[in-house]
């Protein structure tokens, strides 16, 4: 069997962004800024949780070649979520167009907990690459954690966006990363576990 090219991954994970691209490069709206705000958090969203998705998979489907595909090329989600994350965040700059509104809007819980997910992902996506891997050895892992807060963060983003009226999606979205997640501590700290009998 033939390799994966990565290069079809990549293709694949910027299909949405280039029918953003399209509809701002030909787009008369002059809100289109203020559009293109939601779908490419929402993007940054869904691809962060694909991502997450295979540890806690490879544990529920073991012998799938599925969820070892996804561990093996979940960097690539993971960058991609941060480029749609840089676009949501360029976006909503560009909409809001002044500091002021800006400095306005930090005390709000959707705006603050946005910017605090934005900030942890940077130091993710600088050390996504292999090179960093190698140097930092068992410090890229501790590193790579901090995805966790990132996601619960982006996950309280979102349900407060709305005030909380209609967090709907946010849940539908995550949901599945949450039940995973819930699921892989029972695997490996609450389970039942077969007592060894000692010999005789």
């Amino acid at each position: 069997m033939s390799r994966f090219s990565p290069y079809w991954l990549w293709l694949a994970l910027s299909l949405p962004g280039l029918g953003m691209a399209y509809d701002l490069a030909t787009s008369t709206n002059p809100h289109i800024a203020h559009i293109l705000v939601h779908p490419t958090g929402e993007f940054a969203a869904r691809f962060l949780i694909i991502a997450m998705l295979a540890t806690p998979l490879m544990l529920l489907f073991k012998g799938w070649r599925g969820p070892r595909w996804l561990r093996k090329n979940r960097r690539y989600f993971g960058v991609a979520a941060f480029a749609y994350a840089l676009a949501h965040t360029v976006f909503y700059l560009v909409d809001k167009a002044t500091l002021e509104r800006i400095v306005d809007e930090l005390p709000r819980l959707y705006i603050w907990t946005g910017w605090l997910a934005f900030a942890i992902f940077v130091p993710l996506a600088v050390t996504s690459m292999d090179y960093f891997v190698r140097i930092m050895g068992p410090r890229w892992k501790h590193l790579q954690r901090w995805t966790y807060p990132a996601a619960a963060l982006t996950l309280v983003h979102w349900a407060a966006l709305h005030d909380w009226g209609h967090p709907a999606a946010a849940l539908v979205h995550f949901g599945p990363l949450v039940a995973l997640e819930v699921y892989r501590v029972w695997y490996w700290y609450l389970r039942p576990r077969p007592m060894r009998t000692s010999g005789a």
